[in-house]
């Protein structure tokens, strides 16, 4: 077996956001990038040609433009508030060849195992020229937490006769093949929510969602402002790491009602009275069409017989088909065995020193690999810089004794809630990186840091690769939309302010 040698080259296994904003960043710190990319162009999730996209005609973002971008390209001007799936593809693809990615990637590459070697790693892949072994001294893997869905057990569900069947929402392409027909959607995630509302919008003739818990249910805009400026603040981080869970729950529960109601208003389910127990999802249409008599909503199934759905109430209806939005299970299959081991992967969980490197396994790490609530862009660039920032040496990379205790900590949290969310997750890695700005340096931008949205180009105010007109930019963000309007703090964001001045304990 002949192995190729790339002494000086980091393998990037996947061609999607996460693996170009990797390669980016590690290219600036002098690697060279070999992308190995199993479909035919860039784009992970957004390139609908790939049999690994979930995406539908017709699909927006969640999350905002400016939250759906990283901090060195905008989107281009005429993009809508929350884009197209072909804006984001095309954003994709103008930042790859921006920064001469395209060329590094190998296009109709799958990689097949990746195991370790010595102090080194082989990748083994095939592409349209046959099998390849070759041996890097480091790799990322960037393959997405999206790809392999998720269903549930269901007595009966093999058996459902409906004449559309059942599927997962990843497999969704619109609402056109639904037309005329009785749908029920299981889930209560932001895309089973979407995908309801998209199907009784586009002529079914019933729609009906059924979740095990009703999680409150916020809109993507809150008086014309995006929600993800909104929720997805520092404030909102720094708040969490001084004050005590009970107080969080009932000043986030507090927040989420006034802006959205809670889901009994519109005729849904009652949700728990603690909003961490329950849950937040998000979906702009949602509780409008049911309290339109639009949508129906049932509690969780408990049989299936024929096209007959049986709901945990006693209620009983016909469908001609069922989706399921019920989540995505992890799938890493080109890992070798050591290396799952070590890793500790399952379907729901793998164990990584703050979600990207692992003690026993030096020169690998990960990118993406979290169930993350909010935006997605501004998370995955902060984790890429700090991983080439600790490779490449402008930032110290934490010793053995500290890989150890993070990872411990991640093993302690196995039990708990999988999600985080994006404002807890960006500081972490923004501090890992050492770009989280000082807001004492910046008098004049403090409310547009504290309460704005975490955009990223207010990571490149200080640290590593800051830039002369992230002052401006983050300025520009915060005040997008009539978010932020005066850089005075009101009476209450003072008081928040000096909140934040208490010790604090690491985001985790």
């Amino acid at each position: 077996m002949t192995i190729i040698q790339h002494p000086d080259a980091v393998a990037v296994i996947g061609a999607g956001p996460a693996g170009l904003v990797t390669a980016r960043w590690i290219s600036a710190q002098g690697f060279e990038p070999v992308l190995f990319e199993a479909a035919a162009q860039a784009g992970g999730q957004w390139n609908a040609a790939s049999p690994l996209s979930a995406t539908w005609r017709g699909m927006r973002t969640n999350t905002s433009r400016v939250m759906s971008a990283f901090s060195d390209l905008d989107h281009a001007e005429g993009t809508p508030v929350y884009p197209r799936q072909e804006d984001m593809l095309d954003y994709l693809q103008t930042y790859a060849a921006r920064f001469g990615l395209s060329e590094r990637i190998r296009w109709r590459t799958r990689v097949e195992r990746l195991e370790k070697a010595g102090g080194a790693y082989l990748v083994t892949s095939r592409g349209e020229g046959g099998r390849t072994v070759e041996r890097f001294a480091r790799v990322v893997v960037a393959t997405g937490r999206y790809i392999a869905p998720s269903f549930p057990e269901i007595p009966g569900c093999g058996g459902f006769t409906g004449v559309l069947g059942a599927s997962h929402t990843a497999r969704y392409d619109g609402g056109s093949v639904y037309r005329d027909r009785d749908v029920l959607v299981a889930g209560c995630s932001i895309s089973a929510l979407e995908i309801a509302s998209d199907l009784a919008l586009s002529g079914a003739r019933s729609v009906t969602a059924c979740y095990r818990r009703q999680r409150y249910i916020l809109p993507k805009l809150i008086a014309g402002v995006p929600t993800d400026h909104v929720m997805f603040t520092r404030a909102a981080a720094l708040a969490g790491e001084v004050l005590p869970p009970e107080a969080l729950a009932a000043g986030l529960k507090a927040k989420v009602t006034a802006v959205a109601g809670t889901p009994d208003q519109f005729g849904a389910m009652r949700p728990d009275d603690n909003i961490f127990a329950a849950g937040i999802s998000q979906a702009h249409a949602f509780l409008p069409l049911v309290a339109e008599g639009r949508i129906a909503v049932r509690p969780w199934i408990e049989r299936i017989e024929d096209r007959l759905v049986h709901f945990a109430d006693g209620s009983a209806r016909e469908f001609d088909a069922i989706l399921f939005g019920t989540g995505y299970r992890l799938s890493l299959p080109f890992l070798s065995e050591d290396i799952a081991a070590a890793l500790g992967l399952n379907e729901t969980q793998i164990d990584l020193c703050d979600h990207t490197f692992h003690p026993d396994l030096d020169g690998l790490a990960f990118v993406g690999f979290y169930d993350l609530v909010g935006p997605a862009f501004p998370v995955l660039e902060l984790q890429a810089r700090w991983i080439a920032y600790a490779w490449g040496g402008a930032v110290a990379m934490l010793g053995l004794e500290a890989l150890q205790e993070r990872l411990a900590e991640a093993r302690a949290r196995r039990n708990g809630p999988k999600a985080v969310a994006m404002h807890e997750m960006a500081l972490l890695f923004a501090r890992n990186a050492n770009v989280e700005p000082d807001r004492s340096r910046w008098p004049e931008l403090e409310r547009a840091l504290l309460f704005g949205p975490l955009s990223p180009t207010s990571f490149r105010l200080q640290g590593p690769d800051s830039l002369a007109d992230a002052p401006a930019r983050t300025r520009a963000a915060a005040g997008a939309f009539g978010a932020i309007r005066s850089p005075e703090l009101s009476q209450e964001e003072r008081a928040l302010r000096d909140l934040f001045g208490r010790p604090a304990t690491r985001v985790a």
